[in-house]
């Protein structure tokens, strides 16, 4: 069966998730801001929430029509075949978003949606009243200039929530974004990949889940598992391709912080994704550290003004970190941060810089690869 699905992602993944979703061997059709919508069918559903790295959720998209109006958006909820997937007994909540549209009130929105949806099937199965007892199919929508989309997810969870990360430290990164800026940083077997201010380890678990091929979701459950149109056969499938898929590799992680307690958090983290022979996880003051005498990139998600630390503090360590990684060149170096001054902090304009969400915060990713040696070392405070 055809079907048409979109992926949702954090702002600035869009490039890397449609080029996950193009090497799974499916076709997009649309690419906007934080969701690529594409062509699949049942086994689709069970790839995509397996294996794509940098996706949030992946939905079933029954329909998009103009919404100017209450009753445009009940007539074309209504028209939508809801009964392919939602059966007499089942669950269907509503929740959604709007966006530079007419119709700006969720609430109002989520009740028309409702009684839509309720209209549909009462004319299929003869109900007047549903026990909503059964499967949860959750109905979700979104309207963007007054465009309504509507869908079912098919994830539950977030995708970002592999599962091998049930408890972590203050303000951690989203294991998608992890994800992305470790692909970013170019992990390669020859290389060592050293993320010094670790925290839980999300980044090093990242950057070591791709170098061994393990699929991001090959571990969790999906809401559409309990999906009866989907059989059961292509979950089974797609886990079994992850877990042929998995590769063994001499690359090689350091993961160091100064705070045992999360160094402690990355080995159980590392050791439940499955990486824990790639990692080495110590404690070090990332302004202290040397080269062990060989090929290496920084990536690093440093503690930024929404995260643990006071503005002078922030501004003293990114200085600090700055003079300190310049030291370690030719090595690479990148990092994530909030701070709209972080070159002048650290020092040096970054050679390539990329906005990236860490959550509903905006972040850029600052890239060191030139050769210090080569390039001088310029300071512009």
């Amino acid at each position: 069966m055809n079907i048409t699905l979109t992926a949702t992602c954090l702002f600035g993944l869009e490039r890397l998730l449609g080029e996950e979703i193009e090497a799974l061997g499916y076709d997009r059709v649309e690419t906007i801001d934080g969701r690529i919508t594409y062509r699949g069918d049942e086994e689709a559903i069970a790839l995509s929430n397996v294996f794509l790295r940098y996706a949030e959720r992946v939905f079933i998209n029954l329909g998009r029509f103009s919404a100017e109006s209450f009753d445009d958006l009940f007539e074309g909820t209504k028209a939508l075949p809801w009964e392919y997937w939602i059966g007499r007994d089942d669950a269907f909540p509503v929740k959604g978003h709007s966006i530079k549209s007419k119709l700006f009130s969720i609430p109002d929105c989520q009740r028309i949606v409702k009684r839509a949806v309720v209209d549909r099937l009462s004319s299929v199965y003869g109900l007047t009243r549903f026990p909503e007892t059964g499967v949860t199919y959750q109905i979700e929508f979104f309207i963007l200039k007054d465009e309504a989309t509507l869908m079912i997810d098919t994830s539950g969870d977030p995708l970002h929530k592999r599962g091998y990360r049930p408890a972590a430290n203050v303000a951690p990164i989203r294991e998608t974004l992890a994800a992305a800026i470790a692909a970013i940083s170019r992990p390669r077997e020859e290389v060592l990949f050293w993320d010094p201010t670790c925290g839980s380890g999300t980044i090093a678990i990242e950057a070591a889940m791709q170098m061994k091929k393990i699929a991001p979701g090959a571990n969790r459950r999906f809401s559409a598992e309990r999906f009866p149109a989907i059989p059961r056969s292509v979950w089974l499938s797609a886990r079994e391709e992850a877990r042929d898929g998995i590769v063994q590799t001499k690359f090689e992680v350091y993961a160091s912080d100064i705070d045992p307690e999360a160094v402690a958090l990355t080995k159980e983290n590392a050791r439940r994704a499955g990486v824990f022979d790639l990692i080495r996880a110590f404690e070090a003051d990332a302004r202290k550290i040397s080269a062990p005498g060989r090929r290496g990139t920084i990536v690093s998600n440093p503690p930024y003004g929404e995260r643990m630390m006071t503005e002078p503090e922030v501004e003293k360590l990114y200085r600090e970190l700055g003079a300190h990684f310049r030291s370690l060149s030719p090595w690479q170096v990148y990092i994530i941060s909030s701070v709209r001054n972080f070159e002048a902090l650290y020092g040096k304009r970054a050679d390539k810089t990329r906005k990236l969400y860490n959550g509903m915060i905006p972040c850029v990713l600052y890239q060191y690869f030139k050769n210090e040696k080569n390039e001088g070392n310029a300071r512009f405070l």
